[in-house]
């Protein structure tokens, strides 16, 4: 059995009985991605428990349980294209490559953090992922509009070039709130406005950029 392989069947198998996760896509590609490639090797031993693990910089990478409810939340299917905001260390941007199968856009202002989330891609063996330094909080239009638009950071608000940028019918989850306390808010976008929907309490990062923090 490779290394840690039961272990992270047996994380997917807790998230599925806790009721974190449901979608069966998902579950495949929780399944698939090596969550121990992308935290520093010191803590390594305990990628598997559902907890955030420090990355380096003042980040973290999120607990399996928010990962797994983000991806479900917003509804990922295979030829989705979409966005993620605060690639970290490139996990979450992993699992949902291996749900839409083609190229996902992560941002990351922090350059080494970018730097070594393009290692653990490449080390975990994705190449449809792209890792873009910069302001994340202003998207990134040149590869606009998305289907799916993730934030891994916490907002005040619902950053106005993230809504821009989805297509109508498409989907934003970000956490909003204080600075270190905030609620995952979904933000689905109609022809005629937004409409914005709460799904519980959650705790991240600030998102730092223009228009966050």
């Amino acid at each position: 059995m490779a290394v840690y392989e039961r272990e992270r069947e047996e994380m997917v198998d807790r998230l599925v009985a806790s009721g974190y996760l449901k979608s069966p896509r998902v579950v495949e590609a929780m399944k698939k991605v090596p969550r121990h490639l992308f935290v520093p090797e010191d803590v390594a031993a305990s990628a598997y428990y559902d907890y955030p693990l420090p990355i380096g910089a003042g980040q973290t990478i999120s607990a399996p349980h928010m990962v797994a409810m983000m991806c479900d939340a917003l509804g990922l299917e295979e030829g989705q294209k979409v966005l993620e905001v605060g690639a970290g260390s490139g996990y979450h941007a992993c699992v949902v490559a291996e749900v839409v199968k083609r190229e996902v856009v992560a941002m990351e202002r922090i350059e080494r953090l970018a730097v070594r989330a393009r290692e653990n891609i490449a080390r975990a063996g994705y190449g449809n992922i792209r890792v873009i330094v910069g302001d994340g909080t202003r998207g990134y239009a040149e590869g606009a509009p998305y289907d799916r638009i993730l934030v891994t950071a916490g907002a005040p608000d619902v950053p106005e070039p993230l809504i821009e940028q989805l297509v109508a019918g498409g989907r934003l989850l970000i956490p909003v709130g204080e600075m270190y306390v905030q609620h995952l808010l979904l933000v689905t976008k109609g022809e005629n406005g937004v409409e914005k929907r709460a799904l519980g309490g959650c705790m991240f990062v600030p998102l730092v950029g223009e228009h966050g923090w």
